[in-house]
């Protein structure tokens, strides 16, 4: 299980700039996931062979009781039951404020792990800028400067090692048998992912190994189908931006985040008899960002409409065709009517995302798209693809050497994706292709 840092501070603080820094990018709308206000972010982050979640929340006010502000502080609330560690940030450069204390309340009051954060400490002696901020109680506070990176990678190492030391059980509980290909359904509440599980594993109930009390726990559902062996990862629903606050103890974004990571196969679970939402699209974008397979599944197919299904295709191949490559099944979960042409789908989709692509295979099908299709010219060079191997798995990565690669262009990417996909039968998984040029050794010479 990925630990969990939830940053949380009042308005100004630094939280994003923290959150870019911690997430290498340059915009806090890393996965903007439906459910949520606009001012709560998730994002992974990587520390070395370390990986981690991090959550931004809007500027905390512990007592707001209405409006923007109250809806902000319920989804902080929800982030800090989320976490393994808070980072609490404060403003090194304005010190100590009333409302600085109000959040320390609140936080004492959670039960969670704190680390005191003091940001915008750049040019400034440790003593002077920590003074104040010792009257919270909080122990020795971390000083950073987030939009200089000063302190940032000792700060999240230190946070990875308390995460790690708050759930040692739970980490080694989470590396069971092997159960063969794990597999999550996600989508939004009542879309039947319960009822699907019931069908694959034969039961009127969901039977799973459930730890209550946190809502990180995962619920696992080992099943055998065909001789092979598999185990379902049961997801919450993703509501609408209403209904979070209508049961925030039962909506874990977290959860399904870490159920999609941890996945080999993912199921978006669609409703045949609802209309293809943007939360549907967003769920179906962070699968694409994690790299994992992926099989569509409209469900509640059964009953409707020659018209009615034409309608639903044409949507789907209009909202999500950013997922041109993975296959979409019609089923009926209730019903059980489709279910063994997906699991077939799932088993492509697993093949191909662990396929092995050997380096004479793939060199020679680059040399193929490029006699086809060779690169456009950037100045008077045209880039020169010489050979690629494969660089990973799930997702599969193809890396391709040449020179003045970073002429290609994106829509040449694409080609290429699209070439190497049609080339090894890679159905139902995203493909990632790098690029590394080799130096120039007239580069010195230059110097």
């Amino acid at each position: 299980m990925k630990p969990v840092i939830a940053l949380v501070g009042r308005p100004n603080v630094g939280k994003s700039t923290l959150f870019n820094r911690m997430t290498r990018s340059r915009d806090a709308l890393v996965a903007d996931l439906p459910g949520l206000t606009r001012d709560r972010h998730y994002g992974e982050g990587r520390m070395g062979e370390r990986p981690f979640l991090v959550i931004d929340t809007g500027g905390f006010e512990p007592v707001a009781k209405e409006g923007i502000m109250h809806e902000m502080a319920l989804q902080t609330r929800q982030a800090v039951a989320e976490a393994d560690i808070v980072m609490f940030i404060v403003d090194g450069r304005q010190g100590l404020t009333p409302h600085d204390k109000t959040i320390t309340d609140f936080l004492r009051k959670s039960g969670r792990k704190v680390m005191l954060v003091v940001n915008k400490s750049e040019g400034m002696k440790y003593t002077s800028v920590t003074a104040d901020f010792y009257e919270l109680g909080m122990g020795d506070p971390y000083v950073i400067s987030a939009a200089h990176g000063d302190g940032v990678l000792d700060l999240v190492n230190e946070a990875i090692d308390e995460a790690v030391q708050q759930r040692p059980a739970e980490e080694e509980e989470l590396e069971p048998a092997d159960y063969g290909v794990k597999i999550a359904l996600v989508g939004r509440p009542n879309v039947g992912k319960s009822t699907l599980i019931n069908t694959l594993v034969g039961e009127q109930r969901v039977i799973a190994f459930d730890m209550p009390g946190t809502t990180r726990d995962s619920i696992e559902v080992p099943f055998e189908k065909g001789g092979k062996n598999y185990t379902l990862i049961d997801t919450a629903g993703i509501r609408r931006r209403g209904k979070v606050f209508e049961a925030i103890e039962k909506f874990s974004v977290v959860k399904t985040l870490q159920s999609i990571s941890e996945a080999n196969v993912v199921v978006l679970m669609l409703d045949a008899q609802q209309d293809i939402s943007e939360q549907d699209a967003h769920i179906a974008g962070f699968i694409l960002e994690t790299g994992r397979a992926l099989v569509v599944a409209v469900n509640k197919w059964d009953g409707l409409t020659s018209d009615q299904r034409d309608q639903i295709k044409n949507d789907i191949d209009r909202k999500l065709n950013f997922l041109d490559f993975a296959e979409t099944k019609f089923i009926s979960a209730l019903k059980g009517t489709g279910i063994n042409h997906l699991m077939k789908a799932i088993d492509t989709a697993y093949a191909a995302a662990t396929a092995k692509l050997s380096t004479p295979r793939l060199t020679r099908a680059l040399q193929e798209a490029v006699e086809k299709q060779e690169p456009k010219r950037k100045g008077s060079t045209r880039p020169k693809m010489r050979y690629a191997h494969q660089g990973g798995q799930n997702p599969p990565i193809i890396v391709i050497h040449g020179n003045a690669l970073d002429g290609i262009t994106e829509p040449y990417k694409r080609y290429l994706e699209k070439h190497f996909r049609d080339t090894f039968d890679l159905i139902g998984t995203p493909l990632r292709i790098e690029l590394k040029s080799g130096k120039n050794p007239f580069d010195k010479n230059r110097e």
